[in-house]
């Protein structure tokens, strides 16, 4: 898209997006003169097979500020890079014979699951495997790289992100997120003690490293072990957090969301990251940012389907929308940052 173009649609966006904001939003938002951040989601999965080195090095090389490693536990216990547990859709373990017998269904934050689970496989097994697109109806053109990478660990994604700050000259911090760590503290493979001990191994600091976890209970874990990090609460859209409602508290994120929802975040946290619908005709964000918190909204994607009805372009689900519209929107509102798939196109209308 030419530049005086993308331009102009910046310029309209903005003008009619940010005055659907409520008066009182807009009028309570602090300035921010820093610009917000972008985090390449998991890595720049619009572009590659997400959660690989392939995927985070194209984010970083499209100018993403921080990395999203999704941590899993093997059976020995090693923290490995997946966006699930069950990794039927994002590898190609199906076509492993060997493995056959290691389907089986479980049942995970209550739902249960069909599939092949990491906290089955060894490291070592689990390195046979291949990453393929989770996607592949969507985002057709990255299962050209389906076979091509391996499953990495949380160790191999630190050290990716310290050589890519080198090559780049800027420090690129990685952002993991426990995943279902109720679920694995019940199985005896706790998510917190060993993000903890690579987070002291590598001498990561806050600008090298920001945990995030729908559960508070996970944050808080990791919280009392004072790294000097910064925490990010995120946020869904129905019901709440699955520790609290294994643990029969009746607290929803849409309470979380509220004033006093968002004081208790930040007695523990600096971040929130809600749905990016969240945000949209509420004041969260100024109610956030009064609280002292820092918003980063997800999932920015370009694709129509993933967009607002007036923002979509051609006829197809799949084919791409006006996105840099979408992101001078949430610029504009004040967001601290976005988690998009495309990094390269947040960057790009950052620079508007």
């Amino acid at each position: 898209m030419p530049v005086r173009r993308r331009s102009l649609l910046l310029a309209a966006a903005a003008g009619p997006a940010v005055a659907a904001v409520p008066a009182q939003a807009a009028s309570a938002a602090p300035a921010h003169p820093r610009r917000p951040l972008v985090i390449g989601h998991r890595g720049a999965a619009g572009w590659r097979p997400e959660h690989t080195a392939a995927s985070y090095t194209y984010a970083v090389r499209a100018g993403a500020d921080w990395i999203e490693p999704d941590l899993v536990p093997t059976k020995d216990h090693v923290l490995v890079v997946r966006h699930e547990n069950e990794i039927s859709g994002t590898t190609d373990v199906a076509a492993h014979p060997e493995f056959a017998d290691r389907r089986t269904t479980k049942t995970v934050d209550g739902r249960a699951v069909t599939g092949w689970f990491t906290e089955d496989f060894t490291l070592a097994e689990l390195k046979t495997l291949r990453a393929v697109e989770r996607l592949p109806q969507v985002r057709n053109r990255n299962t050209v790289f389906d076979g091509r990478e391996e499953v990495p660990t949380f160790q191999e994604v630190v050290d990716l992100a310290r050589r890519l700050s080198k090559e780049h000259g800027r420090t690129i911090a990685v952002f993991p997120e426990t995943k279902h760590p109720t679920y694995f503290r019940s199985i005896g493979l706790p998510l917190e003690p060993k993000l903890v001990e690579a987070v002291r191994r590598n001498r990561l600091g806050r600008r090298e490293c920001v945990v995030q976890s729908f559960e508070p209970t996970s944050l808080k874990r990791v919280a009392a072990e004072r790294l000097g990090l910064e925490l990010w609460q995120a946020l869904g859209t129905t019901g709440g957090p699955y520790d609290l409602v294994s643990a029969g508290d009746p607290t929803t994120y849409r309470d979380m969301m509220t004033p006093a929802g968002l004081a208790r975040i930040a007695e523990y946290a600096r971040w929130i990251g809600p749905d990016k619908s969240s945000l949209v005709g509420t004041s969260l964000l100024a109610d956030a940012h009064a609280a002292g918190l820092r918003v980063g909204a997800y999932t920015f994607r370009a694709e129509n389907q993933f967009l607002p009805a007036d923002l979509r372009r051609g006829t197809g689900p799949n084919d791409f929308g006006d996105a840099f519209a979408e992101y001078a929107l949430y610029y504009g509102q004040g967001v601290d940052a976005v988690v998009t798939d495309f990094p390269d196109l947040a960057v790009m209308a950052r620079r508007g």
